[in-house]
């Protein structure tokens, strides 16, 4: 670390950190990748590729920092969340668990980084103009925060300016009005953001690099996390997690009196936590079901129920497909809107949505398995 004493330069940009952002947009910035919708996997997996290359190899077994590995690892490839009513924070991971660090904290460990995070609301946001441009500057690592730009999901902070008075990087919501036009961008795409500090609510930073335990461990704990956070049917006090979260979904669904209106703006709000939950299903799945499948090589004795389990999640993605189908395909126009209020479209999602149930359960189950064979 860089001496605090010394004037760090007034700007500094750590130019190779990899973008991250929702599908449309990354086509656009990096065209063939895959769907990385879910924040916290994504800028970990960025900022691990550009951290990888400025601190050298990790060992030959160390193992592959991709999109799906952090989604297993960190439990978000088997999340699900509904807190009764309709909520647009139902899609954050960290919901998963009491623990509100728990998903962070197994995030970074799994990157094999020692984290520090710093909390806006309990240690004050004094401090966050000097640890970005010392980590920056002093460190050459790049921070994840959350908020900056847009709401309070996971961005990239790559570099800062005029002494860091702006701050430089990549946010899912920088394309996204009225986010888009509150600031500037850099030649490459960044955003930059001036007056940052109120709109961040903390920062995640890089420690030293730490050695990460054998794949098999890696993989039989993240198992044991994935199971934890599909059974535990509340968080919160008021959130209904995990396979619990199915019956309260379908529950909401089947409210007629909460779509008896013709006003756009309340029904859109009634399709938004809906459409993000599928969302969250369809992508997490599909990336779970990569996961299990890579556990199953890792852990052979236990490959066949890792398997199974693989295919289940490959089938929950195709449900959320059928799902969408419901209301006329994957999208949001004013169309698929209005689909919602019809209550036969809704009463075939309630159907499709208590068949996901009972394939997360056996999701659950063949882990459980699994984990049983492994001692």
């Amino acid at each position: 670390m860089a001496d605090a004493g010394l004037k760090q330069p007034t700007r500094v940009v750590l130019e190779d950190v990899p973008p991250v952002g929702f599908y449309p947009y990354m086509q656009e910035r990096d065209p063939g990748r895959g769907p990385e919708d879910v924040p916290l996997a994504s800028a970990l997996r960025a900022c691990v590729a550009y951290l990888s290359n400025d601190d050298g190899p990790r060992g030959d077994s160390a193992p592959e920092f991709t999109y799906p590995y952090f989604m297993g690892t960190t439990g978000a490839a088997f999340r699900l969340s509904w807190k009764d009513g309709w909520h647009d924070d139902n899609c954050a991971a960290w919901l998963a668990s009491d623990d509100i660090l728990a998903v962070f904290r197994r995030g970074f460990s799994a990157a094999g980084y020692e984290a520090e995070i710093i909390c806006g609301a309990e240690q004050g946001k004094d401090s966050f103009r000097d640890r970005v441009v010392e980590t920056i500057a002093g460190r050459g690592h790049p921070v994840i925060a959350h908020g900056v730009v847009g709401p309070p999901e996971e961005a990239i902070i790559t570099g800062y300016d005029d002494d860091g008075d702006v701050v430089i990087g990549w946010s899912f919501f920088q394309d996204h009005e009225p986010y888009s036009s509150e600031g500037e961008f850099e030649p490459n795409g960044m955003f930059r953001k001036r007056g940052w500090v109120e709109d961040t609510w903390d920062l995640m930073l890089f420690g030293e690099p730490i050695e990460l335990p054998p794949a098999t461990d890696i993989y039989r704990d993240a198992l044991a996390w994935a199971l934890e956070v599909m059974r535990t049917p509340l968080t919160y006090g008021d959130r209904h997690n995990g396979i619990a979260a199915f019956d309260a979904w379908a529950a909401q669904l089947l409210r007629d009196e909460d779509f008896e209106t013709d006003d756009m703006s309340v029904l859109r709000r009634r399709f938004s936590p809906h459409d993000d939950n599928v969302l969250v299903v369809a992508e997490g799945r599909h990336y779970g079901s990569v996961f299990l499948g890579q556990a199953a090589s890792a852990l052979p004795a236990a490959g066949s129920e890792l398997e199974a389990a693989a295919d289940c999640c490959t089938a929950q993605h195709d449900r959320m497909w059928k799902v969408w189908g419901c209301l006329g395909g994957n999208g949001r126009s004013d169309a698929h809107v209005r689909k919602m209020a019809d209550p036969s479209a809704r009463r075939e999602i309630v159907t499709l949505l208590r068949q996901a149930r009972e394939e997360d359960e056996r999701v659950a189950g063949y882990i459980e398995n699994a984990l049983a064979l492994l001692g």
